[in-house]
């Protein structure tokens, strides 16, 4: 949990950075422990069988209700705290609202990207994770609901998108700088995980 969260004690428990949980789990690295096994088998399971495929910002949240509603009581729900991380501050939580439906509003107006060939995909989901990556729209967990709904977006434009086989540490690299403007090596990052 590596966010600059402002207010620090916003959904915590008093005194730490800890996430409340529906588990009581008070030691930051239990609880990543048993968040990272519990949302594995979830996504596995979500891409299974998603329970939702309209694309639009309440897909985005329902990935991630599902994800985490074992864990917390705020699952699905857009964060109501301004928070940063390695130096990015994502979008203000008052803006969130207006700006997804300007993210969600140009996906739906460019048909989910069906029909691309494979280029212009990678190319149209670069610019789609940099703007969902700014959105940032929950508290916890929007790294694992941004990859779970761009593949599933992908499955349905025709393709395949493999974050198995990215280096985190190198897309985590790609990120921050894309953050910044610099798209470059994220954008080939995503060419190269299109299939």
């Amino acid at each position: 949990m590596a966010y600059s969260i402002d207010p620090i004690p916003a959904n915590c428990y008093p005194g730490t950075t800890v996430l409340i949980n529906k588990f009581d789990i008070r030691d930051e690295s239990i609880l990543a422990e048993v968040e990272g096994t519990l949302t594995a088998a979830k996504a596995a399971q979500w891409l299974s069988g998603p329970e939702a495929d309209s694309f639009d910002f309440d897909h985005y949240r329902a990935i991630h209700r599902f994800l985490f509603s074992d864990l917390y009581d705020w699952a699905g729900e857009v964060r109501d705290v301004n928070i940063s991380k390695k130096g990015t501050a994502f979008c203000p939580a008052d803006q969130i609202y207006e700006q997804a439906g300007r993210v969600f509003s140009y996906l739906k107006g460019q048909r989910f990207f069906c029909g691309l060939a494979r280029d212009a995909f990678a190319d149209a989901l670069t610019d789609l994770y940099c703007s969902t990556n700014m959105l940032h729209p929950f508290r916890e967990g929007n790294g694992r609901v941004q990859r779970i709904f761009l593949s599933q977006l992908a499955k349905n434009a025709g393709h395949m998108l493999n974050f198995a086989g990215i280096d985190g540490e190198l897309l985590m690299i790609a990120t921050i700088q894309s953050a910044q403007g610099v798209t470059d090596l994220l954008r080939r990052i995503l060419h190269d995980a299109v299939r």
